[in-house]
């Protein structure tokens, strides 16, 4: 019988080289080893890769609530003037969401001023919830008639619900007032990759 070339079996000085069967197992053995490696990388790729993408939303979602705060935190009892300098009847409007108009609106001090231009510290924002996004649009002339442009602050918002402190009772509607600021606001949503998230904001008193 022949020899495999390339392979030597039993040789007079004891040495032994590897079987045809041998080298066939250990390249099976070694094919199932890279095998599973490349699985295993894979996956680990794939799970950066989620929670890569689930850090940046919830950097989004951080982003966003800090802003809220930040507005809410400084909302302030002040009417606006309409398109036809008529005075509006509400220093805050809150809305239930899916009804005409913003979702909650009003006018908030601390306007930054690096320039020490010559005008207030007034800014009017509003917080609308549009096509699963929630945008924010501002505006430094409080009475301009002008509609702000609008900033998304986070999308994929699959449902939203806003609930008012009034008193010692949450109500899902503001009854609104010329001189009265919901004692706080909460705001629910159900966001993609995050689940349901629920926010209360304390808004500044307004002496009652």
């Amino acid at each position: 019988m022949s020899a495999i070339p390339g392979f030597r079996g039993a040789a007079a000085g004891g040495q032994h080289g590897f079987t045809l069967l041998e080298v066939l197992a250990s390249l099976a053995i070694f094919g199932l080893i890279a095998a599973a490696g490349v699985t295993v990388m894979a996956h680990a790729a794939d799970s950066q890769g989620v929670l890569r993408e689930r850090m940046d939303r919830l950097g989004e979602f951080q982003r966003a609530r800090a802003l809220l705060r930040a507005d809410l935190s400084q909302a302030a009892v002040r009417l606006v003037r309409g398109a036809d300098g008529g005075s509006t009847r509400h220093a805050f409007v809150g809305n239930r969401p899916g009804e005409a108009g913003p979702l909650f609106a009003f006018v908030r001090r601390g306007l930054d001023n690096p320039d020490g231009l010559p005008r207030a510290s007034l800014e009017y924002v509003e917080y609308r919830i549009v096509d699963g996004r929630l945008e924010r649009s501002a505006r430094a002339s409080v009475d301009a008639a002008v509609p702000p442009s609008a900033r998304v602050l986070i999308d994929g918002v699959g449902d939203a619900r806003v609930a008012y402190l009034t008193g010692d009772h949450w109500n899902d509607g503001w009854p609104g007032g010329a001189t009265e600021l919901p004692a706080a606001i909460e705001l629910t949503m159900e966001l993609d990759a995050i689940g349901q998230v629920r926010q209360r904001f304390l808004l500044p008193g307004t002496g009652r």
